[in-house]
């Protein structure tokens, strides 16, 4: 048997008339139910990549608070074709409730096709079955229309999650409930993508050290480094994602391992970039529709905002499977029990203290500030303004989602010297009021035990200054990648919100 036949179609059982939108790809025409087709839109400024997505998805972009994945075509019937290009289209497809793009270089016309016009193919049993579904001759069989399958075509892996997550915003949007307790999570980017962590999950975040080998090396496991004790094995986060391992330049001295907390064990991931604080409520999460098994469970949805890229938001404790857990945490601890050991003699006294997380910059020296003080990191960029009579110290107002942000140049405040560079900015919220501290340079996030944590020492102190430093009655021991600490002023935030409010 011919692994695919033309069966002509049946005029007594067939519809009189079918509706049938085409488009055009390269020199050829093709064509969906009109029914399935929901509007046209043109290319997006700003596509996501997909983590673990086939060769054929362009990536993702929100339209009207969906999230829509992009099917490349061309892509699908040869993978070496070029990337998608601005000047394409993309029609949006409605399938089961979930909409998908496909990408095309123009749209067609609506076409009004008789039954005697229309041929269908049929695929042998044992044959990997295509796309395209069936013909339509027009024009006394000059013009060739394919006829694509809608579901060869769009294969979304999880359908009943997306629908649920639709639901269940829905209802809440309903009910008009107020947002609940706000999420906040941890943004970094690796694989080309941008992705968050829930701070729940985050131990710690520090500079790449040396690693170490371990046997246990694989396509995902880098080595192995020295943490509180413990030999935590470390996860290059790109080739978890899909992307190409080790792909990220370590001279920029922007990669972070993020020490997160995976159900029992721990685990470093390498990444390119720490970026920002992401605070989001669930209605923001938007669910993904995913065209691939790999890991979905690992994709909470995505947070986007206006003018910001979208964020993937993980699911930390479906990153790995129990055996990956077990192998990676387990085998790294069987192997390396002298560490293990020297975890278990102090490690008790360390669980049962308090310990906190907390934020490292630089305004000329290194200061610190608890996470929790500040609500996100920006840079110093975007809708800034410059209202007349600001005072020296107020670098302009900046409008962040509909709110204004006073941007303090903390340096001018304190009466230092002008800083080199964009630097960053920390929001803080007090009540009503919005302020953005102007920094040098984002550090670290560390935890440190509240044992680290001492009252400034006498001699430190220089009556009536009035430098950033003499904002700090404590000192904070931050450790280093090398294992030793720097002790570092511990910012009493309130005392440089009541400066602010004085000078003015």
């Amino acid at each position: 048997m011919d692994a695919l036949r033309v069966v002509a179609p049946a005029a007594a059982s067939a519809p009189a008339i079918e509706m049938f939108g085409s488009f055009i790809l390269g020199g050829d025409e093709f064509a969906l139910p009109a029914l399935a087709i929901r509007e046209v839109v043109n290319f997006p400024e700003r596509i996501t990549s997909v983590p673990l997505a086939p060769p054929y998805l362009a990536g993702m972009f929100t339209l009207r608070g969906s999230v829509i994945p992009v099917v490349s075509l061309a892509r699908l019937f040869d993978p070496a074709a070029p990337a998608a290009e601005p000047t394409q289209k993309i029609a949006i497809i409605d399938y089961q409730d979930v909409q998908v793009g496909l990408l095309v270089h123009a749209t067609g016309e609506i076409l009004r096709v008789r039954p005697e016009q229309r041929s269908r193919l049929r695929y042998a049993e044992d044959s990997t079955q295509g796309v395209v579904a069936g013909t339509i001759l027009l024009d006394e069989g000059r013009r060739l229309v394919q006829v694509l399958d809608i579901e060869r075509l769009v294969r979304i892996e999880n359908v009943p999650q997306v629908q649920s997550m639709r639901a269940a915003g829905a209802e809440t949007r309903r009910q008009l409930r107020v947002v609940g307790e706000r999420r906040h999570a941890i943004s970094f980017r690796a694989a080309g993508a941008r992705f968050a962590m829930e701070m729940k999950a985050i131990q710690e975040i520090v500079r790449v050290p040396e690693l170490n080998q371990t046997v246990l090396t694989g396509p995902l496991c880098r080595g192995r480094m020295h943490f509180r004790g413990h030999q935590v094995p470390v996860v290059d986060f790109a080739a978890l994602a899909g992307g190409q391992a080790g792909a990220a330049d370590a001279s920029a001295g922007e990669q972070r391992i993020l020490v997160a907390h995976i159900g029992e064990a721990t685990v470093g991931f390498l990444v390119d970039a720490v970026e920002s604080i992401l605070h989001f409520s669930n209605e923001e999460v938007l669910p993904i529709p995913l065209l691939s098994k790999a890991r979905s469970g690992m994709f909470a949805g995505c947070v986007a905002r206006s003018g910001e890229d979208d964020v993937i938001l993980l699911d930390h404790a479906r990153i790995f499977s129990r055996s990956e857990i077990g192998e990676m945490d387990l085998g790294h601890r069987n192997l390396y029990p002298v560490d293990a050991a020297a975890a278990g003699e102090g490690g008790g006294a360390r669980q049962r203290a308090g310990r906190k997380v907390y934020l490292s910059f630089h305004v000329g020296e290194l200061f610190a500030l608890e996470l929790k003080q500040v609500r996100e990191i920006i840079d110093h960029a975007g809708d800034i303004s410059h209202p007349p009579g600001m005072p020296d110290y107020l670098c302009g107002v900046l409008n962040l989602r509909q709110k204004l942000i006073s941007l303090v140049d903390l340096r001018r405040l304190y009466g230092m010297a002008p800083g080199a560079g964009a630097g960053k900015v920390l929001v803080i919220e007090r009540g009503d009021e919005h302020y953005g501290l102007l920094v040098d340079a984002v550090c670290d996030i560390v935890t440190v035990d509240d044992g680290k944590r001492y009252a400034t020492p006498s001699l430190m102190k220089k009556p009536g200054e009035q430098s950033l430093s003499s904002e700090s009655n404590e000192v904070l021991e931050l450790p280093q990648a090398d294992g030793s600490t720097h002790s570092t002023c511990l910012l009493d935030l309130e005392r440089v919100i009541a400066r602010i409010a004085h000078v003015v």
